[in-house]
């Protein structure tokens, strides 16, 4: 099987990316298992079912799951759980279903950068990832907060970020460079 995402759309993900590389197609292909299983169609369209994405990596793969699925930080769709390794988890929270992808590296040649992504591109899906069905929405929807000045440096800081030190309200680097001179 080869990847059913379009060429055109595929090389607009490259391009998105800055270049192409074994970690941006397995990005590629985690978000195709993710159109698939919810039925997606195109993710870029106004009326497009919205999802959330767990990443537990900052690896290139991070861009296509942006560009492919539409979740972003900014939208606060894409978490990011620094966890170090290649675990992606998909929710629906319309539809209450969702699923955990990892990515299992296939057998082949990864000392030939273009023929590892060639093999990643041209695998079946179940044959890259390790696919487990989830029920529960692997993060809590995200809260608006107030903002708080921090005492130190007068930045306006989400007050779930906030810390208390010596009497007075610090956003967390200024906790920490107080914290050290004790």
């Amino acid at each position: 099987m080869t990847c059913n995402i379009d060429k055109d759309l595929i090389d607009k993900t490259i391009n998105f990316h800055g270049h192409t590389c074994p970690g941006l197609a397995i990005g590629i292909r985690v978000s195709e298992l993710a159109i698939q299983k919810f039925n997606m169609g195109d993710t870029r369209l106004p009326n497009a079912k919205p999802l959330v994405c767990v990443v537990e990596t900052d690896m290139c793969g991070v861009d296509a799951i942006q560009f492919l699925t539409d979740c972003t930080f900014g939208k606060g769709n894409l978490i990011h759980k620094d966890f170090g390794k290649a675990g992606f988890t998909f929710f629906d929270r319309e539809e209450n279903i969702g699923f955990r992808a990892v990515y299992i590296k296939p057998a082949g040649n990864r000392d030939d950068r273009n023929a590892y992504i060639e093999e990643i591109m041209n695998a079946d899906l179940d044959t890259l990832f390790k696919i487990e069905d989830i029920t529960a929405p692997p993060v809590k929807p995200a809260r608006i907060l107030q903002s708080i000045e921090c005492e130190n440096c007068k930045e306006m800081t989400m007050e779930s970020r906030i810390r208390r030190f010596d009497d007075k309200y610090l956003c967390i680097p200024c906790f920490m460079e107080n914290e050290q001179k004790i």
